[in-house]
């Protein structure tokens, strides 16, 4: 089993970072965020495109335009953002639904193993907010300038 989470959902985490580091009420360009994070701009607009369409970012075009968070830092969790881009992060295919359609269900040895594993993944990452992580490198930041 491999899980893991893809290129696209390292960045828009990475990008949703960078707007609330560099949050000053105004709109912040795709450039900006592109040359700090090392990102290409093109790659960028498709991640901004699902996080507009999920409510997570504001847009304005235009020469002053760009994107900002539509909601403070700790009212994002990390599981939020990951799942924009990744989808559930169940560890067998049987989770993938609502309700388990496998025919096996009741029978299943392993199931339980598999709730229980798919529970504390997303435990683990809707116990981070945005502010967490950002608070994280701050101090990280910090602690590098005083060595």
């Amino acid at each position: 089993m491999k899980m893991r989470v893809s290129t696209k959902g390292r960045y828009a985490l990475r990008l949703m970072i960078d707007l609330a580091e560099h949050d000053t009420g105004e709109y912040i360009s795709l450039k900006d965020i592109s040359q700090r994070q090392n990102i290409s701009t093109k790659y960028l607009e498709q991640i901004v495109s699902q996080l507009c369409k999920a409510g997570y970012l504001n847009s304005v075009r235009g020469p002053q335009g760009g994107y900002k968070l539509a909601k403070v830092p700790k009212d994002y969790t990390i599981g939020d953002i990951l799942r924009i881009t990744e989808g559930k992060f169940a560890p067998t295919t049987c989770l993938m639904d609502e309700e388990n359609q496998c025919e096996m269900y009741e029978e299943c040895a392993t199931i339980s193993f598999w709730e229980g594993l798919y529970a504390v993944i997303n435990q683990y990452i809707d116990s981070f907010t945005l502010e967490d992580i950002v608070e994280q490198h701050r101090e990280k930041s910090l602690w590098d300038y005083t060595i």
